[in-house]
This record gives structure tokens, sequence and C-alpha cells, in this order.
């Protein structure tokens, strides 16, 4: 995507949230958004962009640590309950309550029956959240096996990414076909239409950015605040995705 073209459009398309967190603040609406995908898939770059200019006061970005022994022994949800937002405010969850169908799924990190309650479950904890009155829009940002591999391989050599390197990368492309498994199992079962999955390939960041934010900026100011995503870049999730190539296998 040419420079020019891109910072042209993305600084439109944060003006326009501007404007829309400004009303949104005086109405009382409250946001929530998930953003999910594989390591490197680009939720730090979208969400800084995103967030760039709205609100600190009324914008909350969250990326929680592992769980304490505390909250291991609470209700699955209870520690995200806290963050979800207060009327006139945003919450953007860098990876949510969604862990438990991805890493800890792979990892080993809790109980098969511990994961097969969370995809039961949660359908129903997000259906109460949108009759509540909140927006909740959910993305997976999907990324290629070789696009991951050469992002992975950046962070190791850019110092400044140093703060990005987890124990997890280490496992990204060895257990690249488990992720895969518990993405498909996690968009089939918690794919609603209370709360759809909305797919991005993000082999090439800006035209994700940009093509997440248009689909952001339509939905909450209005169709016409915004060019229409791409669909090959963004699409609402269906079964078919996960075999006819629009989903890295």
């Amino acid at each position: 995507m040419d420079k020019h073209a891109y910072k042209t459009e993305l600084e439109a398309l944060q003006l326009a949230l501007v404007q829309w967190q400004a009303k949104a603040m005086k109405s009382g609406q409250r946001v929530i958004v998930v953003l999910e995908g594989r390591d490197t898939a680009g939720k730090d770059g979208a969400i800084k962009r995103i967030v760039e200019h709205l609100s600190v006061r009324a914008t909350r970005a969250v990326a929680l640590p592992k769980p304490s022994d505390r909250e291991r022994g609470e209700w699955y949800f209870q520690r995200y309950v806290a963050y979800l937002p207060s009327a006139g405010e945003v919450t953007i969850f860098n990876r949510s309550w969604y862990n438990r169908a991805g890493v800890e799924v792979v990892m080993g990190f809790s109980t098969e029956k511990q994961q097969a309650e969370f995809l039961h479950d949660a359908p129903t904890f997000e259906r109460m959240q949108v009759e509540s009155g909140a927006v909740l829009l959910k993305y997976w940002l999907d990324i290629s096996k070789g696009e991951q591999a050469k992002r992975l391989e950046a962070r190791e050599s850019d110092p400044l990414k140093a703060l990005k390197v987890s124990d997890m990368d280490a496992v990204a492309q060895t257990k690249w076909k488990a992720y895969s498994k518990a993405r498909d199992a996690m968009l089939m079962r918690t794919h609603t239409d209370d709360a759809p999955w909305w797919c991005i390939s993000t082999d090439h960041k800006k035209q994700a950015r940009i093509n997440l934010m248009r689909h952001l900026v339509r939905h909450l100011v209005d169709e016409d605040a915004a060019a229409p995503p791409r669909p090959d870049i963004l699409f609402r999730f269906d079964e078919e995705a996960l075999t006819d190539g629009r989903l890295a296998r």
C-alpha cells in the first residue's frame, strides 16, 4: 500500500473514531473490541493506531498477564469482567477470554473439561454483554506460517522488539498445526449472530490495519463513514473459510 495513501486514509479513519467517541461519551455507549490471533499477527500495531488519538480516560487497552494463583481459583470470566467498559467507554482486549480456546489448549494450561466448558459458556457470556446494550466486535487476525516465521526472526534480531519476545515464540511454529486446530474449533463454536467473528488477513500489516479500522468505523459510526473493507482481507467467518484458503492452514 502506498505510504502516502496509507497515511491519508489512516488519519481520516482516526478522525472518524475521535468524532464518534465524542458522541459516545455523551450518549453512554459501551464498546468491547476483542483482537485475537497467532503471535506476530499484528494486534499491538492495530491497537496502537486505533487508540492513538482517542481519550485516555474513556479508552482502555487490556493485555492481561498469566493469571495469579488466586485468579485461577475464580470463575474463569471473572477477571475479564473487571475490565469491561462502563457508560461512554471502549475496551480493547489484546487477547481476551479466548486464551482458554487457544494457547491453553495447545500448551495444556487448562484441562479438557475446562476448555469444553469455555466453548459452551463463551457465547452466553457474550450474549449477556450484547443484551445489556454493549457493542461487541471480535476480530481474528490471521497470518501465514511463512510470514510469522519472518516476523519471529525479526523480533530476535531487533533490540527494539526485545520486549515482544516471549516463551510462546519458541513453539509458535513447531505447534502451528495444533494452533490451527484450536483456532478452527474456537471459530466454529463461538461464532454467533450476537457476536460474530470477523477474520483479517495480516500478512500485509498496513492493509490489515486499514481494513480493520474501516470495518470498525463503518460499524460504530455509519456505513458511509469509511470505504468498505476489501473482502479478500476482511470477511465474516463462515465454515467454508476453514478449507477454501481464506484462513492459513
